[in-house]
Parts: C-alpha cells; structure tokens; sequence
C-alpha cells in the first residue's frame, strides 16, 4: 500500500493576487495590477512552435489526441495540487488511468517538500510576462521552480526548452516579487509506458533562450 506525505508548507510575506485573464485573438493575456495586459508565460514561450503545431492538429486524429492530451494534463495537475495541500480523499472520483500516473510519480512528487506556493500568478512588466507557476518549493531541499507534466512518451530533452524557459521565467518573476532567488528549475514528467522523467536545471543557462522567445513574440505582435 502506498501511503500519502503529509507536506510542509511556508508561509510568505508577499501576497499573491489574482490577475484578470483574456483571451485576445486567441492569445492569453493576464492584466497586471497596473492595468497592462501582459501575454502569458506559455504563449510566449511557445510561440516559435505555434506553426508546427497548428499544421499538427489540422489531422481529425490529432485533434482528438490535443484534446485527450490536454484532459490528461489538467486532472493530473489537479492531482497533484490537492495529494502536495494534503486535501482529504483527493483520490475519489478522478480518471483511473490519472490515478495510475500519478501514482507512477507519487515517490518524485514525495521529494518535496516545504512549499511557498501553489497554482499563484506571477508577473513583471519589466520582463513583459504573466502566468501561473506549478508549485515554488523545495525539492530534494533546494528552493525549486517545479512543474508537472503528463505525456504519452518520453520527451528528449531538445524537445522541451520552452519548458526549461517558462520554469525560468517564474523563477525570474518570483524573485522579483519576494526578493528570494531560485536558483534550481525541475520537470517532473509521468509518461504513459511506465517511466518517470526529472529534469533538473539551473535557470541562468535558459535566460537567453527566454529573452529570444519573449523578443521574437513582440516583433510578431507589435
């Protein structure tokens, strides 16, 4: 029988209020509490590979995968969310087969521990990005951007940079909203053939490649 963590969790100084959210010509965009309207961390990060995979999903077939794909990721982080805020029952009533994912990434997920927060949204004018970050925690004890991922199949990692990049743009915009800097990104991912992935980095090797995509989505939408 697996049993459940009972995690730690850290109270901050800082509070973290919610930002207003907008779809504008299909984008994503978050309202800042200037009222500026800043595009969201994984649009910007993504956008190099929008043609790709906007050509991708033109196949019924691949439609149909986008969407199953996309469930598939939002109850696994829900999942996760409530087993790390130690709720009650979390388990009851979910997909078995999300249940079997996480389960699968339960003993990576029990590595953290400490967490300062959860699903809270960061943002900075001065980087020009918004968003929602997984969870700021330690992990393995060491102050951590950590983000959950499902997948069908192991991911390479030149596959998932902008995964890299959008870890480290929450790194960037935490630090700039608490004053405590991050200095470790992890990926979590649970794959659908059984296996586990962890990805560990440090952010400053992937603030060039942010800069680039941030750079490249404002040229494209001046």
């Amino acid at each position: 029988m697996i049993t459940n963590k009972i995690f730690r969790h850290r109270d901050l100084e800082s509070a973290f209020d919610d930002l207003p959210v907008e779809q504008k010509s299909g984008l994503r965009f978050y309202q800042s509490p200037n009222d500026k309207w800043l595009p969201s961390v994984t649009t910007v990060t993504g956008w190099s590979k929008r043609e790709f995979f906007a050509e991708w999903r033109k196949k019924p077939e691949n439609r149909r995968e986008s969407g199953r794909c996309l469930k598939r990721g939002n109850q696994l982080h829900s999942l996760i969310e409530d087993y790390i805020n130690n709720t009650e029952d979390f388990i009851s009533e979910r997909d078995p087969q999300n249940i079997e994912l996480f389960r699968q990434l339960q003993p990576e997920l029990d590595r953290i521990d400490n967490v300062y927060a959860q699903e809270v949204p960061l943002w900075s004018e001065a980087v020009g990005l918004a968003g929602r970050v997984d969870c700021v925690a330690e992990f393995d004890g060491k102050l951590s951007i950590i983000d959950f991922k499902g997948s069908t199949k192991p991911k390479k990692e030149e596959w998932i940079k902008n995964y890299f990049h959008q870890a480290t743009a929450y790194a960037i915009m935490f630090q700039e909203k608490t004053g405590t800097p991050i200095n470790n990104i992890v990926i979590l991912v649970a794959n659908e053939d059984g296996t586990n992935q962890v990805f560990q980095k440090n952010p400053i090797h992937y603030v060039q490649g942010l800069y680039e995509d941030i750079k490249l989505f404002y040229e494209d939408n001046q």
